[in-house]
Order: structure tokens, then sequence, then C-alpha cells
């Protein structure tokens, strides 16, 4: 059977809108405009890593211009409008969602209590009713807050307390949600009292929630294979994702990736006369954990763009550096740069630069990376530039 192909140039368009990353930056950053933001995209990955904004900001502010981390307090903190839970990792999430992460939270509940009981410290089961019950009588907690005269280890995420083991199963469980942040830390409170009722109060059967999920997963990626629509949420199996494809409705296709290559994938009907808005020129320095490159082997097929942290790499062995960002320009990352907001001496320190084969250091582009590091620059705090001269800029 002969699938009809995707170009790779269009396919690449394609998903950059749908990530939304084809038009200028515009908007206000805030309030509803940043709720449907967030909306669009599914959810937002939250990183502590801080060099120079936390991934999440990092990740709004490369869709809106104007938005600044203050903007997004109110949504998680005063209206609730998101909530915070796992999706492959720790995320900020639309409360309209919430009725379908019952199905996580069902999931969840056996699969980790039966891994945190050798994972982590014995005898966090005991605390689990205590701990809620102390919560719901005295309001929220955060980890530093409970298990008063418990072993505490070394403190680190790999080493928890009985209690905060508890308090996080609680957590990933639906029975308590992330009321507010203190420095980052979280504080936790029963959900009813932290959601709105009406929005967290549907259930849905098994089914119902798989295809939502599915269909969520599939509007935002574009095209995709069965696993990849799987992964997004990662609360679908990909047994079931799989059965889904195969009554959905679906067309095949196959999509052409920058070596020429043809990757098989499920798409929406009508997907081929679809015309992407071609992507903007404007330069953009993007997270590491941008929803467009979590799937780092996807956006290597895509854009032949090969990346990895290092952080855990050490130093001397390191091919790049601790944190670099890619560099987005239309519809090609062209570069990652190393760089770290130094506030003590109100600098954005640029110390690293390497763009891609066959991307050249123009003038032109010289010009675009230099604006966008002034912008960068005023987004983390600071009021100047700092450029290593070996990097000729």
């Amino acid at each position: 059977m002969t699938r009809a192909v995707l170009k790779n140039k269009d396919a690449r368009a394609l998903f950059l809108d749908r990530h939304l990353l084809s038009d200028p930056p515009t908007g206000s950053g805030k309030g509803d405009d940043l709720l449907e933001l967030i909306t669009s995209l599914g959810f937002v990955q939250i990183d502590s890593i801080n060099t120079v904004e936390r991934a999440h900001h990092m990740v709004l502010r490369a869709r809106r211009a104007a938005y600044r981390p203050k903007n997004l307090t109110p949504l998680l903190e005063k209206d609730h409008s998101l909530f915070e839970h796992w999706t492959h990792d720790t995320s900020m999430i639309p409360t309209a969602f919430f009725p379908h992460w019952k199905l996580r939270f069902e999931r969840d509940a056996e699969t980790l209590r039966r891994q945190w009981r050798s994972w982590r410290r014995e005898g966090f089961e005991e605390k689990v009713d205590a701990l809620l019950e102390r919560i719901e009588q005295q309001g929220p907690k955060s980890s530093a807050c409970v298990g008063e005269g418990e072993k505490r280890g070394s403190g680190g995420w790999w080493d928890w307390h009985p209690s905060k083991t508890a308090l996080e199963y609680l957590w990933r469980t639906g029975e308590l949600s992330v009321a507010r942040r203190e420095s980052f830390k979280k504080f936790y409170d029963v959900t009813e009292r932290v959601l709105n009722a009406d929005l967290i109060a549907p259930t849905h059967d098994t089914q119902t929630s798989i295809d939502w999920l599915c269909n969520a997963a599939l509007d935002r990626l574009g095209f995709a294979t069965s696993t990849e629509i799987a992964d997004f949420w990662d609360i679908v199996t990909k047994a079931e994702a799989k059965e889904w494809c195969a009554k959905a409705g679906l067309i095949e296709i196959d999509v052409e990736c920058v070596d020429g290559t043809l990757r098989r994938s499920f798409a929406r009907d009508g997907i081929m006369t679809q015309t992407p808005p071609k992507p903007t020129s404007r330069l953009r320095i993007l997270s590491p954990f941008d929803p467009a490159l979590r799937d780092r082997k996807r956006a290597q097929r895509l854009f032949g763009f090969h990346y990895r942290i290092e952080i855990f790499v050490p130093e001397a062995k390191r091919h790049y550096g601790y944190y670099v960002f890619p560099i987005l320009e239309g519809d090609k990352l062209t570069g990652r740069i190393d760089m770290k907001a130094l506030r003590a001496d109100d600098v954005l320190n640029v110390t690293g630069l390497w763009w891609e084969e066959g991307i050249a250091q123009t003038p032109a582009r010289i010009r675009r990376l230099r604006a966008e590091l002034e912008r960068m620059a005023k987004f983390a705090g600071v009021s100047h530039v700092k450029i290593n001269p070996a990097l000729g800029l």
C-alpha cells in the first residue's frame, strides 16, 4: 500500500505550528491569554534549574515575549485554573483536564505503593491516613512541616523520609493538590479545598478518558506514532494507544525525516491538504524542556538536531556545557548557547556558542542573536549582556 508522504519541510512547519512556535511571540502573556496558551500546549513541564529562568517560564516566554514569571502565579494559586501534577514529569496542567487525570490517580495508586515500598524508605504507608487527616484539620503542609522525629537522611530526591513519601503519594493519587509554592517548595492541601469543585467533579469511564487523551495528544502533535501518542501525557498505555489508533478513523502517512527516511505515522484525514503557516524568521532561544524538544529522538528525526542535557556529565566529558539552550530560527534549530544570569553582577553572561553544521555566523544572524540576548537579559531581570570575546559576537 502506498501512503502519502508529508515532506520534511511541511512536517517541520506543521509541527512548529502545533507547538505555537510559528507565529511571532505576541500577546499579553497573562490572564486568559496565558491560560489559553497553556491549554493549547496541553501542559508545561516544571523544572527547578534556574540558570536564566526556570524552564516553565522559558517555555511560556518563547511564545509570549511580554510574559513574566509573576503572571503565572494567579492561575496556579488564586484562580487555580491550572494544577500541578504528573505527565512524563511534574507539569502545570489546565484544571479543566483534571477529570481525565483520575485515570492516572487510579493507576498510580497501586503502582506507587508497590514501587515505593522498596525504592523509598519503609513505613510510608502507615503515615498516609494520619497525614491526610492532619492536613484536613490544619491546612496546607510542605514536606518540611511533616515527619517530626523521622530519620531524614541526605534530603535528596532519592532519600525521602516516610512522611515525605506519604505526602507525595497523596499528591500523586489525587487526594492532595499543590496549593502554593514558597521559594519553589510545594505546599499541599486537600484537593477539594484547592480546585474548583465543578471542574474536578466529573468522573469518566476508562475508555472515555483514553479517547480524550489520545485525541488531545494527536491534536497537539499533528502527526504521531501510537507510541508518541501514548507518551504525550504518559497516562494511556502503548497498547491502549495502538488500539485507539486502529479504531479512531485516522489515516496513515509517511513523514519524511531530515535524512530522507520515512516514518509511518497516524494523522487526521485532510492533513495533506493543510497549509501550515510559514514559521517566523525571528531567532528564539528555547528551554531544553520546550514541548517541541521534549522527545529528543523526534527532534533529531525532524530537525537533525541532537541534544542531551549534560548536567550529570562530568565537566571534563561535556561536549557543550552544563545547561545549554537550543536556538530556533524559522523552521530550523541552528545552534545552542551557554549562558547564565549572574544577578549579583547584573549581567547575562554568555560563555559558549555552537552553530549547527552548515550554519554560518553571518552579520544578520549575529544581529538577531544579539537582539534576542538583550530581550533575554530583560526577562531574566539583569541590565547587561556580557559575551565571551572569543565567540566573535
